[in-house]
């Protein structure tokens, strides 16, 4: 019996085979944990990948979905973009797919790819690499980041005052967190295991070990939100001097939080 990393790639290339019969496809390439980084294909892994049409042919593909339903039956889809689809086969697999012709592909930003299939008679062209450059999603300083968290944590704390509780959520655990994302990589060794273009959020367990001990402090969840502020502002506080003012606005809003929230 197949494991189900095995199950993944040979649905993978079943697809590839299928797109060969169509005689309308360039080829078809694997993206992430099914694309140059095989190493992290774990039984969580999901099938992510783009197909490259011939000239004419972007619509069949998203409009006839024989391609996919002649490799297993699909049991849920769901064009979430002009580009592709969302997917779900009748035996578990998932995956994310997205078509496109030639033409459109020096406007596409994407990860690093894998061919799994190709037409005999394409160019050549290089299409495992995209054109375009990825988002800024690190900062080369620390200034900028971690007062901007600090602002985060401000405005979060008085909408959850208010009672806007899940608006202060949104800007203490996810936009103040996310700047303080933004510059781990200046505060600890990085290990070096698959970085994302696109996510500073992904793998960084295994990425800031002597961070992620400290996750679930800054991430307590809708009703704890002033004690993820606290822990948030501690944090930014070790790491350099903290507006003073700033930090007792913080600080006395997060007490009126608790206090309203105990009375």
């Amino acid at each position: 019996m197949m494991s189900r990393q095995q199950t993944l790639l040979a649905r993978l290339d079943q697809i590839g085979q299928q797109l060969e019969h169509t005689n309308n496809a360039w080829l078809l390439l694997g993206l992430g944990s099914v694309g140059q980084e095989l190493e992290r294909l774990d039984r969580y892994s999901d099938l992510d990948f783009f197909i490259i049409t011939k000239p004419g042919q972007k619509q069949r593909f998203l409009q006839q979905l024989d391609w996919l339903e002649s490799v297993h039956p699909l049991s849920f889809i769901f064009q979430n973009t002009v580009d592709g689809f969302k997917l779900l086969f009748a035996d578990g697999i998932y995956g994310e797919c997205a078509i496109f012709e030639l033409d459109e592909m020096p406007e596409i930003a994407f990860s690093p790819g894998r061919i799994v299939w190709q037409d005999s008679t394409f160019l050549g062209v290089d299409l495992t690499v995209s054109k375009q450059a990825p988002p800024p999603i690190r900062r080369d300083t620390l200034d900028f980041a971690l007062n901007e968290a600090l602002t985060n944590l401000y405005v979060g704390l008085c909408r959850y005052a208010r009672g806007e509780r899940l608006s202060g959520l949104q800007l203490v655990e996810q936009h103040a967190f996310s700047q303080l994302l933004s510059v781990l990589h200046l505060l600890e060794s990085e290990v070096v295991y698959y970085p994302d273009q696109y996510g500073n959020e992904r793998r960084a367990e295994q990425r800031f070990p002597q961070a992620q001990e400290r996750f679930a402090d800054v991430l307590q969840g809708y009703t704890r939100v002033p004690e993820s502020a606290l822990a948030l502002l501690e944090w930014l506080e070790q790491i350099q001097p903290v507006n003073s003012s700033m930090a007792a606005e913080i600080r006395r809003l997060a007490a009126e939080c608790r206090s309203k929230q105990n009375g």
